[in-house]
């Protein structure tokens, strides 16, 4: 069995005679970034503009910079749009509509085309997906990578790192293969997920590859469905002091909506329930 972040830390040794952190993470396969619980850099104002952003984003995903700066304002924020970009990119968030495609993946990054629109999801592993969110802390903020298997909804695996590195996405990936393996995985054109690292562990399983198209987040609508859970029904009910008491929070809640969240479109069975039967 696949061993969790937390367990894994546990195995750190920071003042190991022979091996550095980097190495015994990279041996454990640990997102190093994970060890380390400061809080972002940021203001006392603007970890309060993004809390509100975050909020609002999850209520009116639609909203861009222009119109979630003059949301803040009404509410009685002073800022101005550069700002308030600045911000949203810091949260990984960006409005949900089509735009023009302003910019191209990095050198050695490949896009892949969606392969599910119009597609029936008939059973448990024929389809999975990723997505990275942010998640508030009373002096900063960590990000939560989650993998979904669609037709359940089951979350197969989950992770938290202080920074949108890579490591801790493909952490998550490595540790859902663990369990089992999709026809298809989807994600986003995050740069996360468009790396050959990623990717690479997708190919060597002979996974098909499908990213969203740009600005289009409903593409995956499963993982935000998942999100909107997380945020209302554990995020903004319990402020987190830090990165263990998140990762204690999470895990409690991840359990709980696996195991005991009766779903609506799964005929008020839970996702556990569904993903185990393997229909």
């Amino acid at each position: 069995m696949a061993c969790s972040v937390e367990q894994k830390r546990q195995l750190i040794e920071p003042a190991h005679e022979l091996l550095s952190l980097r190495r015994q993470c990279k041996l454990l396969g640990l997102a190093r970034a994970s060890l380390y619980y400061e809080p972002r850099a940021e203001s006392a104002e603007n970890l309060w503009l993004m809390r509100l952003l975050d909020e609002q984003y999850t209520r009116t995903p639609f909203y861009g910079v222009e119109k979630m700066t003059a949301w803040l304002r009404a509410q009685g924020q002073q800022v101005n749009p550069k700002r308030v970009r600045r911000l949203l990119r810091l949260l990984g968030l960006e409005a949900i509509y089509p735009k023009p495609r302003l910019s191209l993946a990095a050198a050695g990054q490949q896009i892949y085309p969606y392969l599910l629109r119009g597609v029936p999801i008939l059973h448990v592993n024929q389809v999975w997906s990723t997505d990275i969110t942010y998640i508030r802390l009373l002096g900063g903020f960590v990000y939560l990578v989650a993998v979904i298997d669609w037709y359940s909804r089951y979350v197969l695996s989950w992770e938290v790192s202080t920074t949108m590195e890579s490591d801790f996405c493909i952490s998550a990936l490595q540790r859902a293969l663990h369990r089992d393996q999709p026809e298809i995985f989807n994600t986003d054109q995050g740069s996360q997920f468009t790396s050959t690292a990623f990717t690479g562990i997708l190919k060597e399983h002979g996974i098909s590859i499908s990213m969203d198209g740009r600005g289009r987040a409903l593409d995956n609508i499963f993982v935000e469905r998942l999100w909107r859970s997380v945020k209302y029904e554990e995020v903004y009910l319990h402020d987190y002091e830090d990165v263990p008491q998140a990762l204690a929070g999470l895990g409690k809640y991840f359990k709980f909506y696996n195991s005991e969240r009766l779903h609506q479109a799964l005929a008020y069975k839970t996702p556990e329930s569904i993903y185990r039967r393997r229909a």
